[in-house]
């Protein structure tokens, strides 16, 4: 029964959840900095090191080859046999490089444009994702045998979203603080020692329950990946967080649009002022804020970010008493049902512009938190299931495969939200900006209709998943 399994004490599921924060910390901070950083504007008072086009290519082509080592190290992960388990050797020898090659991304040799630093840009980029793969995919991995319950699953994933919500603070808003004080370098160097930092502490927490008795993996590379993808579960699941995922990615990144030509679309001298190159002026009653778009789109995501922390604990006791899948499952019911009222965000009469962006972003807070802190939790359940029908656990190659996929699939948004602001992206003619809206909407309930088949529930042992359950799979 689900009571006869071991609890993993609150202090140890704190520190393993605390290394969302140094991965969110570098993440975010990488994406919000690193093309400026390479290929800024004109009127920048950096110099350009590699030429924008160049740049995205190379993007591109990192992207692509990270997804493909996934599968291989998560099925390597499973295949390892140590005095430490399967995953603490490569979280323990990994880290240091992946924080090291995080840090050198910032010190091109060549303080001006030219093809050695396209060329140290792309090998130092390569070198980070694999030990970052090499670190987190086993990391991450030690979720389901350090913590067998469901209920400090969901304890687990719950503080992983508080602490990344706090790193995602840190690198939107004091990197750029750094930055202005202290420079790339020492922002790089900073975001580094604490994802080094976060990522330790957090094996810490695992270190004395992870298993070192589980057997390694015997089946070959390509029947891991085909076994993944014949797990009824995992076939319904996968789907609806990347729908989901790129429905939440349109919208952010449709977001400074909304802030030039939707929200101060009634303050024509405002527009007029922008277009100098000027700052906006967000009036808010009697109260008036010289701001840059930056500054208006960091309000939008901060208000979102504030709903995400304080609904938190509101979705943690939902889990306990609904279940996991449940609140994972109406959230993105909400979140189908709410983002095409977007649509209207600052077309509303009588109601100031800005005021209404706020309210209307910060609400999409609440299906957010929900969708963004069951995956691991709920993955977690379909490597029980996996476990139950083959004897063999295999948590890497399930966390690697979704890895994969989740890539692959975020390469496909940036096509589809080009084409929605064909339609239009004008104060003139916001049609593309809203047309977003709807299709985020139309995206995250198609998520919620293919999560209607999935069945298993909140605990996974032997009692609870029945003989003909099981037999659902075949």
């Amino acid at each position: 029964m689900a009571t006869s399994l071991p609890s993993l004490p609150r202090f140890n599921r704190l520190l393993y959840a605390s290394a969302s924060f140094g991965g969110n910390v570098l993440s975010r901070s990488r994406d919000l900095w690193l093309i400026y950083f390479y290929a800024p504007p004109s009127e920048a008072d950096i110099p350009k090191r590699v030429p924008l086009l160049a740049l995205g290519a190379l993007l591109l082509a990192s992207r692509i080859i990270e997804a493909l080592d996934d599968p291989l190290i998560g099925w390597w992960s499973d295949r390892t046999r140590s005095r430490w388990g399967r995953r603490i050797p490569f979280v323990l020898f990994s880290t240091p490089f992946y924080a090291l090659f995080a840090f050198l991304l910032w010190t091109p040799p060549e303080p001006k444009e030219g093809a050695l630093n396209a060329a140290y840009l792309f090998i130092t980029l390569e070198a980070f994702h694999l030990f970052s793969t090499l670190s987190g995919g086993p990391f991450e991995s030690l979720l389901p045998e350090i913590a067998p319950r469901s209920e400090d699953r969901v304890s687990i994933v719950t503080w992983q979203v508080f602490f990344g919500t706090v790193g995602a603070f840190v690198a939107l808003v004091i990197s750029g603080i750094i930055v202005d004080t202290l420079g790339f370098q020492a922002m790089g160097l900073i975001m580094a020692v604490l994802a080094f930092v976060s990522r330790y502490l957090g094996l810490v927490g695992a270190w004395k329950h992870a298993r070192r008795d589980v057997e390694p993996v015997r089946v070959d590379f390509w029947g891991a990946v085909r076994s993944c993808l014949a797990n009824d579960q995992f076939r319904v699941f996968l789907p609806t967080f990347i729908m989901f995922n790129m429905a939440i990615s349109m919208l952010t990144a449709t977001l400074p649009y909304w802030a030039t030509a939707v929200l101060m679309k009634g303050h024509r001298p405002d527009i007029a002022r922008l277009e100098a190159g000027h700052e906006l002026v967000i009036q808010v009653g009697p109260l008036e804020l010289e701001a840059g778009v930056g500054t208006a789109v960091g309000l939008l995501t901060g208000a979102a970010i504030l709903v995400v922390l304080l609904s938190l604990p509101l979705v943690y006791r939902l889990a306990l008493w609904r279940g996991k899948a449940w609140v994972y499952s109406a959230a993105m019911l909400l979140g189908g049902i709410y983002l095409p009222w977007l649509a209207f965000m600052g077309f509303i009469p009588g109601i100031n512009v800005f005021l209404q962006a706020v309210i209307m972003v910060a609400i999409v807070g609440l299906p957010m938190t929900a969708v963004y802190t069951f995956p691991n939790a709920i993955q977690a359940d379909i490597i029980d299931y996996d476990a139950l029908q083959t004897g063999e656990r295999r948590e890497a190659i399930y966390y690697a495969t979704q890895a994969t996929l989740e890539k692959i699939a975020a390469a496909t948004f940036p096509a589809i939200l080009a084409a929605l602001l064909t339609l239009g992206s004008t104060a003139e003619n916001p049609t593309g900006i809203r047309m977003v809206a709807v299709a985020a909407g139309v995206i995250s309930l198609l998520g919620w209709v293919t999560f209607r088949g999935y069945w298993l529930p909140d605990q996974v042992t032997p009692e609870t998943v029945t003989p003909p359950l099981l037999g659902r799979a075949k």
